[in-house]
């Protein structure tokens, strides 16, 4: 379904396109936990379980950053896929007796603040 469109390594060197099991599973977070291009790229980096599910050995290989991305999921969308690929997976998770509900991650940041003298 997206092979015909992903581009594939070059013989004339560049960069090689990252895998496309992995960009597809970077797209399904980005759907099941509403992030944006740049917040799962941050997720990845954070987040152990993400690592697992798409595979990255941190460290050995770099995680895929924003603009690799978007531009994937412009791919998906130009060519009317990502919808189709959605529903697609939805149905196997439910045939496999899986129920997904879609979420999203809340970021706590600590901030500093001035000591009480009253105490």
């Amino acid at each position: 379904m997206i092979e015909p469109f992903y581009p594939k390594a070059r013989a004339e060197g560049g960069r090689r396109p990252v895998g496309l099991e992995r960009m597809l599973r970077i797209h399904f977070l980005q759907q099941w936990y509403a992030l944006s291009d740049p917040a799962v790229e941050e997720a990845l980096y954070d987040s152990v379980s993400m690592r697992r599910f798409v595979n990255i050995a941190l460290g050995r290989e770099p995680v895929p950053d924003e603009t690799t991305v978007g531009k994937f999921r412009h791919l998906l969308e130009k060519h009317g896929l990502a919808e189709q690929l959605l529903k697609a997976v939805n149905q196997h998770l439910h045939d496999h007796g899986l129920k997904l509900s879609q979420g999203t991650i809340v970021d706590a940041t600590i901030l500093g603040a001035a000591s009480s003298t009253k105490n």
